[in-house]
């Protein structure tokens, strides 16, 4: 049953008697709860917010409507990792509720200043007539792990010529000077990235939208993220309201990223090459980088779209993260790689391995199946029109990922991957692979997700799926002619 407003815009403190037990027992029994990826305690976790490494921990927070699945009033929940792959529950990093964030503490980022974490975020409000009015507001994480919110917002106004749609600050330093991008919609309803700078992190200057050569793409610009790698200016966002094209935008909404000089802060110029997808799978949003303590860029996605159903929603929680990536630069590309860390998840050292050749067949292998693992397949000497894996499956079940020698085309296909989902989130994607001497799949699967690396991230799939539990077999298979396979695979 839907919720009414009033109860989507209900602080924790107002839930009903029994009504947070009521969610956490039906959470209890979920077959799909996931055992390595972050996810909500309880309700509906969307953008991972304010990723930081402070004091020898990597801080995540993540969006939070903790009483049910649908969008309501949104706090930052904050998990810590030393590892990130580790990851504990700290609890509520920012509550909503306040005269600048009465309806919600929507995303934004983290900086350290002065030895303390600065978080710089979206208050939501809503008047009598219920329009919005953003406001970028600042809280402080200090050194005893308590949050204190600044009275006032730092940016109190939307300036001239955008409209209420204005959020999602994004901050970074250079030199002695902080700046912010933060996602905006123009008054004709297109979608634009706009630049502030501070001296202090209160007092923000607006300098005027960022200058790219994309003047209508989309109605919004969500999550931007700016950064420079190897030279290069990169700027991540996730617009909304593009159409799809071929084999590309066919989620609801997307993510990806423009390449380019470095921003030329004075005149806010951009030059980029063409926009380019981050993902090729079905559930893949908002996604957010920090560098680490080691000089890496680290980017983590929010496991999900908004707007969409999804089978857990009958269980009282939705959404998770993905594992978080290692980027690099390749070739004009960004590459997202598993941070290396992740071998720590591995139960055994060597894994259980194995080489094949496969002609016309498919073949399961004793001790490859599971719930939750790592799997990595290299496949070579290809002369089949068709190859690739069945995993998560038993019986009707399967989700299957393959290479069609044909089209030279990844395949990631859940339509029969378990529990359905609804019509609009689609059962097929796919994308164009053409450097074939060797298909390489790294697999990341836990209870009801999947993130595959192919090539060592030259392309990535992100995936809920919703398997029944025993679905555990994993079958590697050729058609149309044979191929060598060999792969191993660590239990999680």
């Amino acid at each position: 049953m839907k919720m009414t407003r009033e109860q989507r815009y209900r602080r924790i403190e107002q839930a009903e008697p029994g009504e947070i037990a009521k969610l956490e027992a039906q959470i209890s029994v979920c077959p799909w709860r996931q055992s390595y990826h972050i996810q909500p305690i309880t309700g509906l976790l969307n953008d991972p917010n304010g990723f930081a490494y402070y004091q020898g921990y990597y801080h995540l927070f993540y969006q939070w409507f903790p009483l049910g699945t649908e969008h309501g009033m949104k706090y930052w929940y904050h998990t810590r990792s030393k590892n990130l792959v580790n990851w504990e529950n700290v609890g509520i990093g920012i509550e909503p509720g306040g005269r600048y964030d009465s309806h919600g503490a929507y995303s934004g980022s983290a900086i350290e200043k002065d030895g303390k974490l600065q978080l710089l975020y979206t208050g939501n409000t809503r008047d009598e007539a219920w329009v919005r009015h953003p406001y970028q507001c600042l809280a402080v994480l200090d050194e005893s792990g308590s949050v204190t919110k600044l009275n006032d917002p730092v940016i109190s106004s939307v300036p001239d010529g955008y409209t209420e749609h204005f959020r999602d600050p994004k901050v970074w330093q250079q030199g002695d000077t902080y700046y912010c991008v933060i996602g905006a919609q123009r008054t004709d309803e297109t979608g634009c990235t706009v630049l502030y700078r501070s001296i202090d992190l209160n007092n923000w200057d607006f300098l005027g939208e960022i200058r790219t050569q994309l003047t209508s793409f989309g109605y919004m610009w969500e999550c931007p993220d700016y950064m420079e790698m190897d030279g290069k200016g990169v700027l991540v966002f996730s617009p909304q309201g593009l159409d799809a094209a071929g084999d590309h935008y066919q989620n609801i909404f997307q993510s990806g990223y423009l390449i380019g000089e470095p921003l030329n802060l004075q005149t806010r110029e951009f030059k980029h090459v063409e926009f380019q997808e981050l993902d090729r799978g079905f559930d893949f949003y908002a996604p957010q980088t920090m560098q680490g303590p080691d000089g890496r860029r680290i980017l983590v996605g929010w496991m999900g779209l908004p707007d969409l159903a999804y089978p857990t929603d009958d269980s009282g929680w939705a959404h998770c993260l993905t594992i978080p990536r290692q980027l690099l630069l390749r070739d004009g590309k960004l590459i997202q790689q598993p941070v290396a860390e992740m071998v720590e998840l591995r139960q055994q050292e060597k894994g259980t391995h194995i080489r094949a050749k496969i002609d016309n067949e498919s073949r399961s292998f004793t001790g490859f199946n599971g719930i939750a693992y790592e799997l990595i397949c290299e496949i070579s000497h290809v002369d089949a029109e068709v190859v690739g894996i069945e995993f998560r499956a038993n019986g009707a079940e399967k989700t299957v990922l393959l290479y069609d020698r044909i089209q030279q085309k990844i395949i990631l296909d859940r339509t029969m991957s378990g529990a359905e989902l609804a019509e609009q989130n689609g059962v097929v994607r796919q994308c164009t692979l053409t450097t074939t001497d060797k298909i390489k799949f790294h697999l990341f699967v836990d209870s009801s997700s999947v993130e595959v690396f192919v090539n060592d991230g030259e392309e990535v799939f992100t995936s809920r799926i919703f398997p029944s539990r025993d679905s555990v077999d994993i079958r590697f298979f050729a058609r149309g002619g044979k191929a060598d396979f060999e792969a191993t695979q660590w239990h999680y």
